[in-house]
């Protein structure tokens, strides 16, 4: 399934690559830290939102460990897709980094209640030594609507 993906992503990119400079955004909760990565880039019609874990505005991990953290990363992830025009319903792909699988129950029953059939694609894998020891971290690729 991975090779799949792989394959689809370059099919997608190799053409935007040509007509489309990369744009990048350094927005939301994690800005101005000096942190070495963009919130988002947008390369043609496809947004990469960075990993994002469960901190507020004071770059501050929120409390209520799984559940708190994934209500705020969901929340980071929403603003993100706002600052450039797009919402839940055009993510096409998330990739889910946990701590401890076994909390995997926790984080779906909020996770999807962010999205409707169909879902977006996802992948999801155990992780250890998270950024600021979150127990989470969701990145998603969102495509904009054809005009």
């Amino acid at each position: 399934m991975r090779i799949h993906i792989a394959v689809l992503l370059t099919i997608i990119l190799a053409p935007l690559s040509a007509i489309a400079d990369p744009e990048f955004f350094d927005e939301g909760p994690m800005s101005g830290k000096g942190y070495p990565f963009s919130e988002s880039v947008r390369v043609g019609n496809i947004l990469f939102i960075s990993g994002q874990v469960g901190v507020d505005e004071n770059n501050e991990l929120v409390e209520g460990g799984i559940v708190g953290e994934t209500r705020q990363i969901m929340s980071n992830i929403g603003g993100a897709l706002e600052r450039r025009g797009l919402g839940f319903s055009d993510v096409v792909k998330c990739t889910v980094f946990l701590a401890d699988v076994a909390e995997w129950g926790e984080f779906n029953t909020i996770y999807t209640t962010y999205f409707e059939p169909p879902f977006p694609a996802r992948s999801a894998l155990g992780a250890n030594g998270l950024a600021l020891g979150a127990r989470l971290e969701v990145e998603c690729i969102a495509a904009y609507p054809s005009e």
